[in-house]
Order: structure tokens, then sequence, then C-alpha cells
């Protein structure tokens, strides 16, 4: 039996990715502090903190592994000492990273190939900066991190996933969440920019199963994970008002630089809105050889929705209160976009 080790394991991909190892017949020991969410039923949980040496020892001492998927590195010199600390212990190690510590996103299209930021091994959670719309302090620290895992693992032992935006259920950002609830409440709805945008949300399961897939066989190197892209904006919103079964009207707002113009905050007021080329322009060639796949956006959207009114427990997260535009401003800027479109 595969033995897998899931850094984190209670909140969305963490606890997806435990589920889908269970699902696949792997012994699954969960490590984290248990402050926030539950334990899947049937893992073995090892209470601890990555950033304490004394847990990370302890932890160590409860191997070996076949793999650890770690869902929750966002500091180099800590993923440095977690890597380190299970080198010996662990087979593989799986690290979810992101499309963030590209060079060039979201301003061009980007390839498996597509240069990273550079960011050491030991870096602290401040380093880089955060440019507009160009690199970010994420996008740096999360390249630090996959630099990290390889120094320690080497690279036949390291898998980089690097995830676009993932939605589904337990989602705790709220993007998919905001537009379910919007769309239900019906009425005029600002949709913007062009009806036909492609975009390449990704599933939370998809990229769990991946990440399982990469954790029990001898997959190496960094691998994309983001839809096909021929989906697009008006099927996600078409989506949401058949799942919710609203009348909602979708009014769109195509000339994007005069919604911009308005004060709009692209990828939070409007979740998942964004002008720039490359930000749903992101080839995952590689995984999809690898055996990788996305399904549908309205399953996602049923699925997710379905989720929202289970009376299931969330996850409170502070960037939750990001997403959404105010009732008042999205009335607002639609009475301006119709005087503009009469004259």
């Amino acid at each position: 039996m595969t033995r897998v080790l899931v850094l984190g394991g209670s909140w969305f991909l963490g606890r997806a990715v435990v589920d889908a190892a269970l699902a696949s017949g792997a012994e699954v020991t969960t490590f984290r502090r248990g402050q926030s969410g539950e334990d899947a039923p049937g893992v073995s949980a090892i209470r601890g903190d990555r950033t304490v040496t004394g847990d990370l020892r302890r932890l160590a001492d409860a191997g070996p592994w076949d793999a650890v998927v770690d869902t929750s590195g966002f500091v180099p010199r800590e993923t440095l000492a977690v890597a380190q600390a299970l080198e010996r212990v662990v087979a593989r190690y799986v690290f979810v990273s992101s499309v963030s510590v590209y060079q060039s996103w979201p301003i061009e299209p980007l390839t498996d190939d597509s240069p990273i930021l550079e960011a050491p091994a030991d870096a602290g959670p401040k380093f880089g900066y955060d440019g507009d719309p160009g690199p970010s302090v994420y996008g740096f620290t999360k390249a630090g991190c996959e630099r990290a895992v390889a120094e320690a693992f080497g690279s036949a032992r390291t898998v980089a996933l690097r995830p676009g935006v993932i939605l589904g259920p337990r989602e705790y950002v709220g993007r998919l969440p905001w537009w379910l609830h919007r769309v239900a409440r019906g009425g005029q709805l600002l949709a913007p920019g062009r009806p036909d945008r492609s975009i390449q949300p990704v599933d939370v399961r998809d990229v769990a199963a991946f990440a399982v897939q990469a954790s029990t066989t001898d997959l190496a190197g960094s691998f994309n994970l983001t839809a096909a892209g021929d989906e697009t904006m008006e099927d996600l919103l078409t989506a949401c008002r058949r799942t919710v079964g609203s009348d909602a009207q979708f009014e769109w707002v195509t000339d994007e630089d005069w919604l911009v113009s308005q004060g709009i905050a692209q990828w939070t007021e409007l979740p998942l809105w964004r002008t720039y080329a490359g930000a749903w322009d992101v080839d995952a060639a590689r995984a999809r050889a690898a055996g990788f796949s996305a399904r549908p956006i309205a399953e996602t959207t049923e699925d997710t929705w379905r989720w929202l009114n289970s009376g299931a427990a969330t996850v409170a997260h502070e960037r939750a209160g990001e997403q959404g535009i105010e009732a008042s401003k999205e009335a607002r800027v639609l009475a301006a976009w119709r005087r503009r479109q009469s004259r």
C-alpha cells in the first residue's frame, strides 16, 4: 500500500488531496497544526507546526512515506527546513506551487518552459516585490520554495505543480461563491469584458487527482495545471444561472478600458476578470500528456453550489472579503455604461 504524507489536509486543496489519496487506496497521514478545519475520516493525523524544528523531527520519526504532497508551503526557508527534515524518510516530494512563479504572468501567454522568477532557497516571507501587474512577493516566494525542494530532494524526486485559479467545493477565497450568490440575487448583472473571453480555472479535485498521480508514479519536473481554455466567461456565468435557477440578465460591458476607468478592481471586485493577455493563456500541455484532465466549468459550478447549500462548515479566510463589487457601485457603473451606449 502506498503511504502518502499531506502537509495540510483540512482546507480546500489539502482536503481534496487527502480525499483523492484515500480513494486511490493509499494510507494517508496529515501534518497540520489543527487550528482550523477538520481531519478527514480515515487519516492518521500528526499535530505540529512546519516552522518548529522539534515538530519536524517528530514528524520525520513517524515515517517513512512514499511521497509527501505539500499544499501549505509559502516561505522558502521554511520549506527548505521541511524538505531537509523529510528527505531521508520520503521518496518523492510533490510541491503545490503557482503560475505566479513565472516572470511574465499575467502579462504574456505562458508555457511549461517559460522563465520563472529568481528566489533563493533560504529566502524569507517578504522576498521580492509586488508589481502592477507584474511579479508578486507571492510568486517570488513560491519560486524560492520550488528551489528549496529541488535542492533537498534533487530534480528526479521533485514535482512542482503550478495551477492557475483553483475553484470548486470548499473554496475559501470566494471567487466562484461570489458569482453564484450574485447570480442567485438576479436582476441586471454587470458582466465584465467580452462574453467570448476564454478562461482557464481548474477544479480543485482535478488538481488533487494529478497531485496523487504524481505522488505514486515516476513523474518529475514542473507541470502547469490549467483548463484547456475552450470555455468562456459567458459559459461560467451561464452555468451559474442554470445552477441556481435565476432570472439574472447579463449586461456585458465590453469596453474593458472604460470599465477599468470606472475604478473596478480587476480579479477581485469582479472575480476572475482580468484584462492582461496572459491571465488566461497558460498552456498545460506537459500535464495533459501525463494524464491530467480538467472537468467542465458547469460541473464545478453545480458542485460548488451544492456544497454552499449543504450546511457544511467553511473555513474563514481574510481574502474572501476582497471578492465582489458592492451592489450600489455595480448599479452606478451599469447606469453610466447605458448612458455611454445611448449617445
